[in-house]
């Protein structure tokens, strides 16, 4: 289970105490918010797509929704998500727990910069009922990023 590879990366820091599981689904933003009793945009939902023969995480907040636009300047290319069945097989984390923890080698980990009106916020930890609170710089630290990112839209 992928929940394993995470608790193991985040036991190598000291920090697999502060990794959150729920009797509950948090597979949705909605779920998560449910599960942790928080706003929804402040969970970091991570998005997976095709970049050429590339695999592309985004993390974004949990009300910010891709702006097509923005996203074609970042990468010169059209918006392609994994699907499905996909996500499993490509990131190591399937479609619910997808994050940016414990990645399979050659993912790219990109951050949104709707993350940044957060103190803390909450990504999966690679299952359908689990989460970690993080601050913006334990996240970039901990998500081995490439760089922040400007491709979301907020709602108005």
């Amino acid at each position: 289970m992928s929940i394993e590879r995470v608790r193991e990366y985040f036991s190598s820091k000291g920090m697999e105490n502060r990794i959150l599981e729920f009797n509950v689904s948090s597979a949705t933003v909605e779920l998560a918010a449910q599960a942790l009793g928080c706003e929804g945009k402040r969970i970091a939902k991570t998005l997976s797509f095709h970049v050429e023969d590339r695999v592309v995480l985004i993390v974004a907040a949990g009300d910010a929704k891709i702006d097509n636009p923005k996203y074609k300047a970042e990468f010169h290319a059209k918006a392609k998500m994994l699907s499905f069945d996909e996500a499993e097989s490509l990131i190591g984390h399937a479609v619910g727990g997808v994050c940016p923890f414990a990645v399979n080698a050659g993912v790219e980990v990109y951050l949104d910069e709707s993350l940044k009106r957060f103190e803390t916020v909450f990504p999966a930890c690679g299952s359908s009922n689990s989460a970690i609170e993080l601050t913006i710089p334990e996240l970039e630290e901990h998500s081995g990023f490439v760089k922040w990112i400007d491709v979301c839209k907020l709602p108005e």
